[in-house]
């Protein structure tokens, strides 16, 4: 697999620090950066001062611009593009993405309208889905080569295969999945439930409350997910349970930081627009609302925090709502 070119388009934080480490392996890997400007001072002084300062750049790792170039003849293409962005950068360089390259998701959310996913999007543009890696893990640390584990989600099992040994490291532990779907799902609404863990917090409401949220979300998460096709059992695993705890109890997370700001009592335009990166749940929050009104699935969490993000609903408003709802079974 060292001969075959690796794209990584997108040159946030994560696509960043996974492009570091496929070059790090000795890959012939080229990062697609969106803004020319950085991706001029990358190559000067190898270091992604916006999204990733701090860290130097493998001398292997190729930076373009281009993105028709970048994916020109590449093998392996891993998509870290936001999720709602997706479909906008892919569908005019299409014909440059060769019919049997293996596309990779990294990004966490489901697009507005459509209700698609990242692997569903590639279906439609490419007439092949895109497989999945998803898990509990910050930019931030596995720069670091801080321990960490993740999945890779693919439906052909040898492609799995092949993809965990393309991403394994011995501080970046994968293992492998064929529940593309759930590991999808499980990676998206895993940031609306950041955003209410953080609100919960920034209440000032402690631990008790936010592991309510946190196994309360993970019931809602699955509710969904098996009515999709998911298994009930990729939700305990990492791109579910793990991802969940992660982003609802880590202040590195950019939708435990949005959640906390708004129970902080800030208006969410000011909070969006002081942000460097997305914050993917904010947008995936009225996806999931959707779905869940789609497939008639109860998700109270999801429809609170809709309620607080699209209608303005004071946070504690939404607490008082959750707590007062009528009784029930726990199973």
């Amino acid at each position: 697999m060292k001969m075959d070119k690796i794209s990584v388009i997108g040159a946030g934080s994560w696509g960043t620090t996974l492009a570091c480490l496929l070059a790090d392996k000795g890959y012939d890997v080229t990062l697609w950066v969106y803004e020319k400007d950085l991706a001029e001072r990358i190559r000067a002084a190898r270091v992604n001062d916006i999204y990733l300062p701090g860290h130097t750049i493998p001398g292997n790792l190729n930076i373009a611009t281009d993105l028709a170039e970048a994916l020109a003849g590449a093998q392996y293409i891993l998509s870290v593009v936001p999720s709602q962005h997706t479909r906008m950068v892919f569908k005019p360089v299409i014909a440059h993405i060769r019919r049997d390259a293996v596309v990779i998701s990294a990004s966490k959310g489901i697009e507005n309208r459509t209700l698609l996913t990242v692997s569903e999007i590639f279906n439609e543009l490419h007439g092949r889905g895109a497989a999945v890696i998803s898990g509990p893990s910050f930019a931030k640390e596995v720069i670091k080569k801080m321990p960490a584990a993740v999945t890779i989600a693919s439906e052909n099992k040898d492609e799995g295969l092949r993809l965990q040994e393309l991403f394994n490291t011995d501080y970046f532990r994968v293992y492998t999945n064929t529940d593309v779907i759930g590991a999808e799902l499980g990676g998206a609404l895993k940031n609306v439930m950041a955003i209410a863990s953080g609100i919960s917090d920034g209440l000032g409401l402690g631990s008790s409350t936010r592991a309510a949220l946190i196994t309360r979300g993970l019931a809602e998460m699955t509710r969904l997910g098996v009515v999709m096709g998911a298994k009930e059992q990729t939700f305990g695993g990492l791109s579910g349970l793990g991802d969940l705890v992660l982003t609802c109890t880590g202040t590195l997370s950019r939708n435990y930081t949005v959640g906390f700001k708004l129970g902080r009592g800030e208006k969410l335009r000011d909070i969006v627009s002081g942000m460097k990166m997305v914050a993917e749940g904010v947008a995936t929050t009225e996806s999931a609302f959707e779905l869940s009104r789609r497939h008639n699935v109860e998700m109270p969490i999801v429809e609170q925090i809709y309620n607080v993000i699209k209608n303005d609903k004071k946070p504690s408003d939404a607490v008082r709502d959750l707590m007062t709802r009528s009784l029930k079974s726990e199973y």
